[in-house]
């Protein structure tokens, strides 16, 4: 799965501070957020669970797929997540 588009959802904790994001490489971009090679939010608030995943065929569709989410309420987005995670497992070690 290196090179795929790839929508995600990261949390600090369960019920915790959210973080959408996009991708062509998951695995890569979900290291750097767990290892605070990025500067931002995530590193902030430590961020770097991931609780849910999407893969699409182009990026465009996952592009749109981000901005959608970004859209949502808190409530559908924990929705989302529990639906694929009810347990609010970081799914990142699934992706190796």
């Amino acid at each position: 799965m290196e090179r795929q588009p790839s929508v995600y959802i990261l949390s600090s904790k369960r019920n915790g501070t959210l973080y959408t994001g996009v991708t062509s490489n998951l695995i890569k971009r979900i290291w750097q957020h767990k290892n605070h090679a990025i500067e931002g939010f995530t590193k902030k608030y430590s961020i770097h669970f991931l609780v849910w995943y999407e893969l699409h065929e182009t990026m465009e569709s996952a592009i749109q797929k981000e901005k959608n989410i970004k859209d949502w309420k808190r409530a559908w987005m924990l929705k989302l997540i529990e639906e694929k995670n009810p347990v609010w497992d970081d799914l990142y070690n699934e992706l190796l």
